[in-house]
């Protein structure tokens, strides 16, 4: 039978073991940090204070950038910190919380790109109808939705998560408390929760994706049929941003979750997790308002009433 050891703490091995490049990689990442946080953050009140965006694309927008806010800030500051450090540790409680936060977020990411790719068929599909259907109280209840679901969903794996056993060893090869290496480093608990966690993530990620696939196959039917090149052009112009922000989020997690746990895939997703935790968040503002007229109008009129107050 294993020895089962009680933890108090982890050692999380972070990206790299040589000094020289810690340096350096705290300050790329603090400076993405501030980069997304500015970005999202900037993106919430500009939102917020500009009639123009006051429509449900940007209403779904501003929840998206405040859960990516959420997102970066529950695994950069520790990483950063842990680059500066030499113990390098998280607690046991501090480790099933960062798991929590990671999980519930993650899930509630995933379905509000679901919720937005829906807003998008019905304003290019049913536009007669839109204003109607698309009501402020309905949008309500569409972004509530994942926001329950996600952290209920999060508290049951993570009661799986705290149902592992250890036997000595409490080094974790990440940069953040994950699933895939907790369970690699686990001798019990391990069948259970590494079925749950790619049945989980399986269903949810196709669940939502297919919503994505769904309306924008829709999409694509109707401005095929629309005669106007220009109406054509635009339709596409409004949904390119999202699907580009729908690619760099589901590709790299489903790169993360639906594998099995091995010494090579978590070191693969140590790299990839990165990405999506640092610096998806950090383009997620500049996708959407680079290639967005009615952002870019709002932030030029924003930027006008600054400088006539002054």
């Amino acid at each position: 039978m294993p020895n089962f050891t009680d933890v108090a703490e982890f050692i999380l091995l972070g990206l790299t073991c040589r000094q020289e490049l810690q340096v350096l990689f705290f300050v790329v990442f603090l400076a993405v940090y501030m980069l997304s946080l500015l970005g999202n953050i900037g993106m919430i009140i500009l939102i917020s204070i500009s009639p123009q965006l006051q429509s449900p694309m940007y209403f779904f927008l501003s929840h998206l950038s405040f859960v990516d806010v959420c997102f970066s800030s529950n695994v950069t500051p520790k990483m950063l910190e842990n680059l500066l450090s030499e113990t390098k540790t998280i607690s046991y409680v501090g480790c099933l919380v960062q798991c929590y936060f990671f999980i519930a977020l993650v899930h509630v990411e995933v379905y509000i790109l679901a919720v937005m790719a829906f807003d998008r068929y019905m304003a290019i599909c049913n536009p007669l109808l839109y204003g109607s259907k698309m009501s402020r109280t309905v949008c309500v209840r569409l972004i509530s939705v994942p926001y329950v679901y996600g952290f209920s969903v999060s508290l049951i794996c993570t009661l799986w998560t705290y149902g592992l056993y250890f036997c000595g060893i409490f080094e974790i090869n990440h940069f953040y408390c994950a699933d895939p290496p907790l369970i690699k480093i686990a001798c019990g608990g391990v069948h259970i929760k590494e079925i749950t966690m790619i049945v989980i993530a399986g269903i949810n990620f196709t669940y939502s994706l297919s919503v994505v696939l769904i309306s924008y196959t829709l999409i694509v039917v109707a401005v095929l049929r629309m005669r106007s090149a220009d109406g054509r052009r635009k339709a596409f112009s409004t949904c390119g941003s999202h699907l580009m922000a729908v690619s760099l989020f589901y590709g790299t997690l489903i790169f993360m979750y639906l594998r099995r746990p091995t010494e090579e895939s978590v070191e693969q997703g140590k790299m990839v997790a990165v990405f999506y935790t640092t610096v998806i968040p950090m383009l997620n503002p500049m996708i959407y308002s680079l290639r967005n007229k009615d952002v870019k109008e709002a932030v030029n009129k924003a930027i006008t009433k600054t400088f006539v107050r002054q």
